[in-house]
C-alpha cells in the first residue's frame, strides 16, 4: 500500500484525539487552518484548559488504521473534502471522518432517512418496505440504520427496487456488523449503495454511539420517515435532530391501540408530516442538497460555526466558573446556558466550552449541546 497523505493521517489524529469532539474538531479547524497547526497547538491548548497531558495518537497508530481499513475496502472521508457529502456538512457537529464501504458517491445523492423500531410489527414492516421500494423506484436513496425490524425492512426493499439505491449508517467498526445476523446485509448495502460510521476497525456496539450515528442518518437525508416507534425509540431521536438540522420529518400513522405505534403517532401530533404513501413524501422535499442549502440561507436556519477566539482570562475564568456551577450530566444546549448564564458574549461562551472540552470537563453532543463528563464539577 501507497503510504496515507500526511494531510488525511493529521485529520484522523486530531479526530481520534480524547477530548476534541466534533463541535471541537470544527471550532479548532476554524481557528488553526489545519489539522497539522492545531496538532501543535494542543498541547499548550489542553495545558491552559487545566489538562496536564492530552492522549494523541501516534502517526504509526493512524497509518496502520488507514492501511487497515483499506485492506477491509473502506476508504475514509474528511470533513472539508470535495466529495464529503454536503448536506452532512452543514451540521454543526458533522463528524471529522467518515469510513466508507462501497461508493462514496451515493452519500451525496437524493435521499430520505426511514427508521423505526427494533420489535416492529410485520404490518409495520411491510409498510416501510412498501414506502422504501417506491421511494427508491423514484430515484431516491434510502438512508437507515441496519438494525432490526423497520431499518431491515427498508434496506431490504430499497436493494430489491430497480436500480434502488441505500446506504446504512451505523455505530460500528465496518468489520462489526450489527446485528451479527445482518453480515451478509451490510454486504449486499456495500455492493448496491454505501456503508458508512465514523467508528474505527473494532468498533463494537455500545448505547452512547448510536445517538451519534442517528445524526448521520438525519444528515444524509432530505428528510426521515418514522414509520412505526414507541415513545422511548431512539428513532425519535433521529427524528429531533433531523428537526434540528432543518429537515421535514414525516411519520406513518398507526393503531393509537399499539405501544409500538406512540412514539410516531405522537410526532403526528406535534406537527410531523402524515405519512401514508410515497407521493407523501416526494413531493415536499427539496430537488436537491443545492437548493436545501438555498432554501436554509435563504431562511436563515444555517448554523454556522461562529468566530469564537478565546477570551481574556478573567473573561474566560468567570465563564468557566458559571458553566461548571449549572451544568450537570443531562445534556443542556449552548443556547439555554447562554440565557440561563445571562452571557452576552457566546462566542467567548462557545471558546470556553472547547476549552472545558480539551480539559476533559464536558463533552459536546449532537444538537449543540454539551453536558458535565461523569465525576467532574467546579
Amino acid at each position: 500500500m501507497t503510504q496515507a497523505p500526511s494531510a488525511l493521517v493529521d485529520r484522523i489524529r486530531l479526530a481520534r484525539t480524547e477530548g476534541v469532539g466534533p463541535i471541537g474538531y470544527a471550532r479548532l479547524m476554524d481557528r488553526f487552518g489545519s489539522a497539522a497547526g492545531v496538532l501543535e497547538a494542543l498541547p499548550t491548548l489542553a495545558k491552559t484548559a487545566g489538562r496536564s497531558r492530552l492522549s494523541i495518537p501516534s502517526r504509526g497508530a493512524i497509518e496502520d488504521e488507514i492501511a487497515a481499513t483499506v485492506r477491509r475496502g473502506g476508504q475514509f472521508l474528511t470533513l472539508g473534502d470535495a466529495a464529503y457529502p454536503p448536506l452532512l456538512a452543514l451540521l454543526a457537529d458533522a463528524p471529522p471522518v467518515l469510513v466508507v464501504l462501497g461508493d462514496i458517491r451515493h452519500l451525496s445523492r437524493r435521499a430520505v432517512g426511514m427508521v423505526g423500531g427494533r420489535n416492529a410489527s410485520l404490518n409495520g414492516q411491510h409498510i416501510a418496505a412498501s414506502l422504501a421500494a417506491d421511494l427508491a423506484g423514484q430515484g431516491l436513496t434510502i438512508v437507515s440504520g441496519m438494525a432490526r425490524g423497520i431499518d431491515a425492512a427498508a434496506h431490504e426493499a430499497a436493494l430489491s427496487a430497480a436500480g434502488g439505491l441505500t446506504i446504512a449508517a451505523v455505530a460500528t467498526g465496518i468489520d462489526r456488523p450489527y446485528p451479527p445476523q445482518h453480515e451478509d446485509l451490510q454486504r449486499r448495502i456495500a455492493t448496491q449503495g454505501a456503508v458508512v460510521t465514523e467508528a474505527p476497525l473494532g468498533t463494537e456496539p455500545q448505547a452512547r454511539h448510536f445517538p451519534r450515528r442517528n445524526r448521520i442518518i438525519a444528515g444524509l437525508s432530505l428528510g426521515v420517515i418514522v414509520v412505526e416507534a414507541a415513545r422511548q425509540s431512539g428513532s425519535l431521536i433521529t427524528a429531533r435532530l433531523a428537526l434540528e438540522a432543518g429537515r421535514d420529518v414525516f411519520a406513518v400513522p398507526r393503531s393509537p391501540l399499539d405501544p409500538r405505534s406512540q412514539g410516531s403517532n405522537d410526532l403526528i401530533r406535534r406537527g410531523a408530516i402524515l405519512t401514508e404513501t410515497a407521493e407523501d413524501v416526494v413531493g415536499l422535499l427539496p430537488p436537491g442538497a443545492d437548493d436545501f442549502f438555498f432554501h436554509q440561507r435563504q431562511s436563515g436556519t444555517t448554523d454556522a460555526l461562529e468566530e469564537s477566539p478565546p477570551p481574556p482570562p478573567a473573561e474566560a475564568n468567570k465563564i468557566r466558573a458559571a458553566v461548571l456551577a449549572v451544568l450537570g450530566p443531562a445534556p443542556t444546549s449552548v443556547d439555554d446556558l447562554l440565557r440561563h448564564c445571562q452571557f452576552t458574549n457566546r462566542a467567548a461562551l462557545v471558546a470556553t466550552l472547547l476549552d472545558l472540552e480539551l480539559g476533559g470537563f464536558v463533552e459536546s453532543l449532537p444538537g449543540n449541546r454539551v453536558a458535565l463528563i461523569a465525576n467532574q464539577g467546579g
